[in-house]
């Protein structure tokens, strides 16, 4: 049996203004044709799906047109799809009972009333069980975890950790029952943030919990799963140091500190329940290009590219000691002609030479909520103290945010 394991596909994102619908669909049609290539039985889509809750048209039409083609294939007899912390569970599966029908199963968010829906049996074209998935969407805080009045952070910490094992263990106890007596292997997902997980700066990981909240040790994922497939961090990578638990990172990098990153999908080839990993490099579909040094280095290597007829997108960073004033007209002019896009220009030495503390023209883009909240406890020279319970208290009220099922009745 061929597993496919895929992530992260965020579908929508856009970067700095500029869509990127054209890459998004480059990459399905390359995935299309790598699972009828290959003769890829299943295919598991670990969360994050789509880049917001509320996803454009054109995100919708990407998606629901991949999975007509890979339905209509001759060789995947099933996909898997979870929820992510960037999806709505609700739209994810308002059209579950019609995706059924094209073999596509759907778990948006966990179903207390219904936790079998997390356990499917996949089938080949005669209909004899191949394997056992535990499809576990991304478990949110109020899934997993009773809050109450006077908890200390360890308390959080300790209940939360709880509740990932005990769901899991649940799970792992149902696709045992499942499996019976038969000798197929049990496939994990997840969406989660396993403690000692890599990320890198800009690279469009949401923080899933308050700290070090959801940080996932190993140890909760039930020994009873010959792979692990999870999503949410973006850099492909083993948790554990184990070949079978796994992150294979997204297929596109979603921000410049990506650019450098060789994409994968991963393959698992089951021979009973000894499973086989191959990593399979995703072509780049759009280069991106992060340029940092002095002017005469930055203009230096747009020749470079010029010369190369490079289409990159281009993120640039002044770092020297001069007040350069016109670095954007100067940079600009060295790409006119060429596909060169410059999406960001950042020259951090502006604000610190003419506006000493404060850079006005600062934008959101360079701050994060957390980064806003804490110059509000300097302005108002909030004790420091004080100042790590407000901003744990200010986390847990972003997250509520970020975790609204804005399709949800």
């Amino acid at each position: 049996m061929k597993i496919l394991h895929t992530s992260d596909w965020h579908l929508g994102r856009s970067l700095y203004g500029r869509r990127r619908y054209d890459e998004f669909e480059a990459f399905l049609d390359w995935l299309a044709e790598h699972i009828e290539r290959e003769q890829i039985d299943l295919l598991l889509i670990a969360g994050d799906v789509f880049d917001t809750t509320a996803p454009g048209n054109r995100a919708q039409e990407l998606y629901y047109s991949f999975l007509c083609r890979i339905a209509h294939s001759a060789t995947c007899r099933q996909v898997v799809v979870i929820g992510g912390n960037h999806d709505s569970p609700s739209f994810l599966n308002a059209p579950k009972a019609l995706l059924g029908a094209l073999r596509v199963h759907v778990v948006g968010a966990i179903d207390p009333q219904n936790p079998e829906d997390e356990i499917v049996v996949c089938r080949n074209a005669e209909g004899v069980p191949q394997a056992v998935v535990c499809a576990v969407p991304y478990l949110r805080d109020r899934d997993i975890r009773q809050a109450e009045a006077g908890e200390s952070m360890d308390d959080k910490r300790a209940k939360l950790a709880e509740g990932y094992r005990a769901h899991y263990r649940e799970i792992g106890d149902r696709a045992e029952a499942a499996r019976g007596d038969r000798d197929l292997p049990i496939v994990g997902m997840g969406h989660c943030f396993a403690a000692g997980g890599t990320t890198l700066a800009d690279d469009g990981v949401r923080d899933l919990n308050v700290g070090s909240l959801d940080h996932v040790e190993a140890s909760a994922f039930p020994a009873s799963f010959d792979y692990l497939a999870l999503g949410h961090l973006h850099v492909p990578q083993r948790v554990a140091q184990s070949d079978t638990l796994r992150y294979c990172g997204s297929p596109i990098p979603m921000g410049f500190g990506e650019a450098k990153q060789q994409k994968l999908v991963l393959q698992v080839t089951f021979e009973g329940r000894t499973p086989h990993v191959e990593e399979i490099p995703v072509p780049c579909f759009q280069p991106l290009r992060r340029i940092a040094g002095t002017v005469d280095k930055i203009l230096a290597e747009l020749q470079q590219l010029k010369l190369e007829g490079s289409n990159a997108w281009l993120e640039i960073e002044y770092v020297g000691d001069d007040l350069i004033t016109d670095l954007r007209d100067q940079v600009e002019g060295a790409i006119d002609g060429t596909a060169l896009e410059i999406r960001r220009i950042k020259n951090k030495r502006v604000m610190d030479r003419v506006l000493q503390r404060i850079d006005t023209a600062e934008t959101l883009d360079d701050l994060e909520p957390t980064d806003v909240f804490a110059r509000c406890l300097e302005e108002h020279e909030i004790p420091a103290a004080q100042r790590p319970e407000l901003a744990a208290a200010y986390a847990e009220i972003l997250q509520t945010l970020d975790e609204a099922d804005t399709h949800a009745e």
